[in-house]
């Protein structure tokens, strides 16, 4: 029997994130999955703002970048005529904007990288039972060489709508399943329609949709992922367990099935080629009842399916793993404060359900129906109005005022300058995203003595798991001191944080403001909802 400290089933995006944070804080960990080859397959394609900023601080933003193409926005056509143009553009905090690249590539990207922090996926090998008690987790690992147990202090269920772990944790999965069936094609067309809009286009009869065509945008000339209502003679009763989504049927949709869809549906006249790779498919929307049970935690589908509206499944999933691999490393180093696994569920669990029934909403009506004001639509789809306000580990701010308050993202303010670099950083770039991060406000005057005395506390009170940060003012005289200096030059971190002289931000590996406020005896309670 072997002993690691964390097993992770599955070896998708999610599974793979979660490898990778747990390899950059020096978890012992195993990552299994029963395919031998990763599928070759464009299913999610849309990568968020808020994914590229956790791929940023996992060492992986230029390689996606590289391979993708940018998302612009949405053309929207009813009955042959233009209905609608959504601009998917963001304010000046956030420095990504959407793209599309191909799973598979987001997967070989995740891989290769995994790769060169010494982790491995154990491809042929598949999770089959597991039983847990106080300390620990006994899993069962069942390859083409037999059988192998194995104990771990964890277990991660990234496997999918069909859970082995959520179904042997005995958690419900509620929700209900579309009645249509699907087709996806990964195709090329020679319209002229502008690059990098997705295009949402639809039948109506009375009102109601009838027939529809979407069509995502991906790297290469003229070339998107299409999806469609399934032809009759494509069409195929439910198969496998009650949980009806994902991919199905024997038969494949083959290229005159799409341009059938297109000839019907397509804002101009096109010819579709070069078909890579279809498939039919059906929809499922469904929570699950609890993210975790013990010892045992599941992130991704195995939690959470639904329509794939507004590519926000991949990318909830990618931020399940994000927001549990960092309080797992803290449980396993034995630092993490009594109930810091459980804020898991509590932060994670109601962004599962609002994705879940807003996806549902969206692929009736359409991304933004509803809604006039497209600046929240386009924020809200990139993940970035995310609120952890409500949860344990995040200290509320008592008065009313300005700037990011507690459980939400940190602003990424740009304009900042520090010794010996030339050009302006953005407060992001200076991140680790492994380890908190506490920045200082100093105006001009500032006790820099009574900073540097609030570094020693709040380090010591994190067992070494700070960084501590110095942010003056454009004017702010600091004289001398031990800790790192940003000066915020362009006055773009006082606009986007509102801070008061000598206030403290601390910000969460993930990104998350966790608590703001200028006294010493808050900010080190704060912490003991974190840290031992």
């Amino acid at each position: 029997m072997s002993d690691i400290d964390v097993l992770i089933a599955g070896a998708g995006p999610i599974g793979l994130t979660a490898a990778i944070e747990l390899s950059r804080r020096a978890i012992r960990f195993r990552i299994v999955d029963p395919l031998l080859e990763p599928p070759q397959y464009a299913k999610a394609v849309g990568v968020q703002p808020r994914t590229i900023e956790i791929f940023e601080g996992m060492g992986v933003a230029r390689q996606i970048l590289d391979g993708s193409i940018p998302l612009i926005g949405q053309l929207v056509y009813v009955n042959g005529e233009q209905t609608g143009r959504m601009e998917m553009s963001l304010p000046s905090d956030v420095p990504f904007e959407s793209v599309a690249i191909p799973q598979y590539a987001t997967e070989r990207i995740l891989t290769e990288h995994l790769r060169s922090l010494g982790g491995q996926v154990e491809r042929g090998t598949q999770l089959t039972a597991f039983t847990q008690d106080d300390d620990g987790v006994t899993a069962t690992l069942t390859s083409e060489g037999g059988e192998e147990t194995v104990r771990a202090r964890y277990l991660i269920g990234c496997d999918g709508a069909h859970s082995i772990v959520r179904k042997t944790l005995g958690l419900t999965f509620e929700g209900g399943a579309f009645t249509e069936q699907y087709m996806l094609g990964d195709v090329e067309v020679d319209w002229s329609l502008p690059r990098g809009y997705a295009i949402r286009a639809t039948h109506q009869t009375d009102g109601k949709v009838d027939d529809a065509l979407i069509c995502i945008p991906l790297p290469g000339r003229h070339r998107y992922r299409m999806s469609m209502l399934v032809p009759d003679d494509l069409a195929s009763a439910p198969t496998g367990d009650k949980i009806a989504h994902g991919f199905e049927g024997s038969r494949k949709p083959e290229l005159h099935h799409i341009q059938d869809v297109l000839d019907r549906l397509a804002p101009e006249p096109t010819t579709a080629s070069n078909l890579r790779w279809s498939s039919v498919f059906r929809i499922s929307h469904r929570i699950v009842d609890a993210y975790s049970k013990g010892r045992v935690f599941i992130a991704g589908d195995a939690a959470h399916i639904h329509p794939p509206t507004g590519a926000q499944g991949m990318n909830t999933g990618i931020q399940d793993a994000h927001n549990l691999a960092w309080k797992l490393a803290l449980a396993v180093d034995g630092i993490a404060a009594d109930g810091l696994l459980d804020s898991y569920d509590l932060e994670r669990r109601p962004v599962g359900e609002e994705v879940v029934g807003r996806t549902v909403r969206s692929a009736r009506e359409g991304i933004g129906a509803g809604q006039k004001d497209p600046t929240y639509v386009a924020r809200r789809e990139a993940q970035l109005l995310i609120d952890y306000s409500d949860s344990p580990v995040v200290t509320p701010t008592l008065a009313d005022g300005e700037g990011p308050v507690p459980g939400t993202r940190a602003p990424d303010s740009t304009g900042l300058r520090r010794e010996s670099v030339v050009p302006d950083v953005r407060l992001y770039s200076l991140l680790s995203r492994r380890d908190h991060t506490t920045l200082i406000y100093a105006e001009d005057g500032a006790d820099v003595n009574a900073f540097e005395s609030l570094a020693d506390l709040i380090t010591t009170a994190a067992h070494g798991r700070m960084d501590v940060y110095v942010v003056a003012a454009p004017d702010a005289e600091v004289g001398d001191t031990t800790l790192p200096v940003l000066r915020d030059a362009a006055g773009e971190f006082a606009r986007l944080y509102s801070p008061s002289p000598s206030e403290a931000f601390v910000l969460r590996p993930d990104g998350y403001l966790g608590y703001r406020g200028d006294s010493a005896a808050g900010i080190t309670e704060h912490l003991r909802r974190i840290f031992r």
